[in-house]
């Protein structure tokens, strides 16, 4: 028979007691939706539910009600047509308030300052994220107010934006497919015959011109350019776009003066974020 010291004893019971204080103030189930997330990693970037339930190391009910709920927050993305996960982008959005601190933004920033000075017109930076484009940094010209609330952390739908659509012209179609079954975060109510084209062809479109330069689909009176950011390979993670009001130019004028800057801003941003390794993008 194996004795057991009052010390030893009692220092199994102080650990008890810090066991149940420690489990009494905290939530198990948050912790067990962020061992959900923890699942995924840069080589397992969709998984099925049963594989995300092995890792997370819980069981397969506790695991489906996690990911329904992270879903629906939209920080995890049901993979269309099979049994799979993804986490979105929307898992940055926790970090949002000290973006100031990323590197993404401190190379993205200080290049749309310089395009804002060349073109005297507002620039903003975004990414896709699930079926909607992200922005991540935004500058204005001036005080001139243009009559959208775009800010950092705005989410607007991909295939309904110019930026957006800048971004899915250069993904590969089946790509565009998925994000197109995708439902937008924030549904946004679009002007009256503001795509007439179908949406593949005005990809294709995009893609060969390198570029959309088209009237906003949102406000009246405002003209957007907007210019993919690529990589070496040529994938896009992310975009530029210029908005101008257009009582002060025409499309034309808002091509010659400012076509050219923002194709050389989005070539430094990409050659600054693959040297810099911040390259990355989630459908």
């Amino acid at each position: 028979m194996i004795k057991t010291s009052r010390h030893e004893a009692g220092d199994s019971e102080l650990s008890s007691d810090l066991d149940e204080k420690k489990a009494r103030s905290t939530v198990q189930s948050l912790a067990k939706g962020f061992r959900v997330l923890e699942a995924f990693t840069a080589e397992n970037d969709e998984l099925t539910l049963s594989q995300i339930a092995v890792t997370a190391d819980l069981d397969p009910g506790t695991t489906f009600r996690m990911l329904n709920t992270l879903v629906d927050l939209g920080y995890v993305s049901r993979i269309p047509e099979s049994r799979r996960f993804a986490l979105t982008l929307k898992v940055l959005d926790l970090g949002f308030h000290a973006i100031a601190r990323t590197d993404l933004r401190s190379i993205v920033r200080p290049i749309l300052r310089g395009l804002v000075s060349e073109t005297n017109e507002a620039a903003s930076f975004a990414v896709l994220q699930g079926a909607d484009v992200l922005y991540l940094e935004r500058v204005r010209a001036g005080i001139t107010r243009l009559g959208v609330d775009i800010r950092i952390g705005t989410t607007v739908p991909a295939t309904q934006t110019a930026i957006g659509q800048s971004i899915l012209a250069f993904l590969p179609e089946q790509q565009v497919h998925k994000v197109q079954a995708l439902t937008p975060t924030m549904p946004f109510s679009m002007r009256p015959h503001a795509m007439e084209r179908p949406l593949l062809e005005l990809l294709g479109q995009i893609r060969e011109d390198g570029f959309v330069l088209t009237e906003s689909l949102f406000t009246d009176g405002l003209r957007i350019l907007a210019v993919p950011v690529l990589d070496i390979d040529g994938h896009p993670v992310g975009a530029i776009s210029i908005a101008a009001p257009s009582i002060r130019c025409t499309a034309e004028e808002l091509r010659s003066r400012a076509l050219g800057s923002t194709l050389e801003a989005a070539k430094s941003i990409g050659k600054a974020l693959e040297a810099n390794g911040s390259i990355g993008s989630n459908v």
